[in-house]
C-alpha cells in the first residue's frame, strides 16, 4: 500500500459544507488520479451518505493481521464510521475510546495504492485531530469555511492547531453556502486561498453526479500543489 498524498480537510466550525466539498473535489481529481476518502467525523459522518453506501465493509484476514477493505463508488474508496454502525446509532463515546476508533479505522483499512487520500475531519479541535495529526503522516491541510465573519475567527484556531504540529497548510476554501452577497468578515485570512464554492443547487442537493466548475479549478490548484 502507498498513499502519495495525504490531505485533511478541516473547519473548526460545523456546517460549513466541508464533506460535501471534499466529495466534490475528490470526484473531481478521480478524473485523474486514485483517491480515497476517510471520514474522521465518528459523531456525525456523512461520505456513506453522500456516495449512497448502505452495506457494511468487508474484513480480510491476511498474515494474522485483520483489515477493512473500503467500498469503491465512483472511482474513490471510501471508509467512513458511518459503515461500521447502525444507520440511526447514535455514538457517544468519550476521549480514549473516540481515539481508538478513529486509530482502528485509519489504521485497518486497506487502501489500494493511492494518488490522494481525503480526510473528512470533524468539526472542532478535539480528540480527532490529535490522532489523526500524531499518527498519520499528513502532506497538507485545506481549511474551509464560509464568508462570515464567526467562521473566520474560528478557523483561526483551527490554523493554530495545525501550526503546533507543523503540518502545511495548503490554503484555504470559501463556500458561499448561504448565497450572501457579499463576505460579512471584517479582515482576511493569512493563508492562500484556494477558491470558492459559489451557491449551487447541486452542492445543496448533494447532486455530486453531475460536474461541479468550481470543485474542477479547485482541483487543479490542489494538484499543481502537490
Amino acid at each position: 500500500m502507498s498513499i502519495k498524498n495525504i490531505i485533511a480537510i478541516c473547519s473548526a466550525k460545523g456546517g460549513v459544507g466541508k464533506s460535501t466539498i471534499t466529495a466534490a473535489i475528490a470526484l473531481s481529481i478521480s478524473k485523474q488520479y486514485q483517491v480515497g476518502i476517510l471520514d474522521a467525523d465518528v459523531y456525525g459522518p456523512n461520505q456513506h451518505i453522500l456516495f449512497d453506501i448502505k452495506d457494511k465493509p468487508q474484513f480480510i484476514t491476511k498474515n494474522d493481521d485483520k483489515y477493512i477493505k473500503p467500498f469503491i463508488s465512483k472511482n474513490i474508496e471510501i471508509m467512513s464510521m458511518g459503515l461500521m454502525t447502525e444507520s440511526d446509532e447514535a455514538v457517544a463515546w468519550r476521549g480514549p475510546m473516540l481515539s481508538s476508533a478513529v486509530r482502528q479505522l485509519s489504521n485497518s483499512t486497506k487502501w489500494s495504492n493511492l494518488d490522494f487520500l481525503f480526510i473528512d475531519m470533524p468539526p472542532g479541535t478535539g480528540d480527532t485531530y490529535l490522532t489523526i495529526f500524531k499518527e498519520l503522516n499528513l502532506s497538507n491541510v485545506i481549511l474551509v469555511t464560509t464568508p462570515n465573519k464567526l467562521s473566520y475567527a474560528d478557523i483561526k484556531k483551527t490554523i493554530n492547531l495545525v501550526n503546533k504540529f507543523n503540518v502545511p497548510i495548503m490554503g484555504y476554501i470559501e463556500n458561499n453556502i448561504f448565497n450572501q452577497d457579499k463576505d460579512t468578515s471584517s479582515e482576511k485570512l493569512s493563508i492562500n486561498k484556494l477558491g470558492k464554492f459559489n451557491f449551487s443547487e447541486k452542492m445543496l442537493n448533494f447532486d455530486l453526479d453531475n460536474d461541479i466548475e468550481d470543485a474542477n479549478l479547485i482541483s487543479k490548484k490542489i494538484i499543481a500543489h502537490v
